[in-house]
């Protein structure tokens, strides 16, 4: 079997789904020939540019902005239908790639890649299964499409909308959780972690994780988390936003609390397994390896749209709280940490919320699907 697995990097989400299916079907599944590509840089480098460019723009300078084209497009209207034709205008760019390889089966991890493979299925110039995996919390109309053979969604409420409101046939969505790699499920030793940090391991310990932009605010944050009373210590990751990691080697040298500062990391998860809360924006994958760790998390600046339906999904089953714009987050902490009985209820919440057999029941449904299709 071959499965190809086309993405795009507006967001470091939709990119982490797929390599999280790549890496698992590699290392469990030996008769499977799998490939990720991003589907906008095969098409050309000026759309990738372009769409990337824009996207990173309107969600970190223009939020307001990004959250009404988000609402307009969910509906029906002559500007959401604008949105898949252009999509379905680059498709064939994608054919000399998928003729390569010849897939039985593509998976995709962004919406505007979906449709153009729907297109190119309507046309009659592919027959391959076509799985979407979508990457969020809340449905959206962009993602859908007529050729989807199945869709992977995170949840079950998810779910129920796609049915009840969008009018997906009930066959075709299955609530098997955001793909994330396996190393987010396993056991860590939480207190090895903190020895090896050179932090307490009796000490309450919050992550504070900026973001795969960066955010402007999370240094006077900091500094407010920092002036709690309580006892606590924190590791903060900044990724690869230079900037702000230079910022804050000088901002822990007279911090109050003890504090392990990280620049990029492909480690990600053992951090998430040494913390008691996690300070995050709510995006997809990210509170989807946060909930595979059992971590409650405190999120902020939530991107109108896809963002606010993450953090709204995590606050409607216990799993988060949010810190309110403008007000300061000293003391939705405060509360947390002087109410350890909360605290252990939104973990629970997080272990309820069992996804470790996403791209298992994923594969199993490939397998089935193509049986009915006489492929298998």
């Amino acid at each position: 079997m071959k499965i190809l697995i086309l993405t795009a990097a507006t967001g470091g989400g939709h990119i982490r789904a797929a390599v999280a299916i790549e890496k698992y079907l590699h290392d469990n599944c030996p008769g499977i020939e799998v490939k990720v590509e991003d589907a906008l840089k095969t098409i050309g480098s000026v759309l990738d540019k372009t769409i990337c460019d824009g996207y990173h723009f309107l969600a970190t300078k223009a939020p307001k902005m990004f959250g009404k084209l988000y609402e307009h497009t969910n509906q029906e209207s002559h500007f959401a239908n604008l949105v898949p034709k252009l999509s379905g205008m680059f498709r064939r760019r994608l054919m000399p790639m998928i003729e390569a390889f010849q897939p039985d089966v593509i998976i995709t991890t962004h919406p505007f890649v979906t449709e153009m493979i729907s297109y190119l299925k309507e046309e009659g110039k592919l027959d391959a299964l076509l799985l979407c995996v979508m990457t969020d919390y809340g449905p959206h109309k962009t993602w859908l499409s007529s050729r989807v053979d199945a869709y992977i969604v995170s949840n079950e409420d998810m779910a129920q909308d796609m049915v009840q409101l969008m009018g997906v046939p009930k066959e075709k969505v299955y609530p098997f959780g955001i793909p994330v790699h396996d190393v987010f499920f396993e056991k860590g030793d939480k207190q090895a972690i903190l020895r090896e940090l050179g932090l307490d391991e009796n000490k309450a310990t919050i992550l504070v994780m900026a973001g795969s932009f960066g955010v402007n605010n999370i240094l006077a944050m900091f500094r407010e988390m920092t002036s709690l009373p309580q006892d606590f210590q924190l590791i903060i990751i900044t990724g690869r936003n230079q900037k702000l990691y230079q910022a804050f080697e000088e901002e822990i040298k007279t911090s109050p609390k003890p504090c392990h500062l990280v620049f990029f990391t492909n480690e990600v998860e053992k951090y998430m397994k040494a913390a008691d809360l996690l300070v995050t924006k709510p995006g997809g994958l990210t509170i989807s390896e946060a909930l595979a760790c059992n971590i409650p998390l405190a999120v902020f600046d939530a991107i109108p749209g896809q963002e606010e339906d993450n953090a709204n999904f995590l606050m409607n089953h216990g799993m988060a709280v949010r810190i309110p714009k403008g007000e300061g987050c000293a003391a939705t902490i405060q509360e947390l940490l002087e109410n350890r009985e909360k605290l252990i209820q939104m973990k629970e919440s997080c272990e309820r919320f069992d996804k470790s057999r996403s791209i298992p029941n994923m594969l199993d449904l490939i397998n089935r699907l193509l049986q009915e299709k006489g492929e298998a």
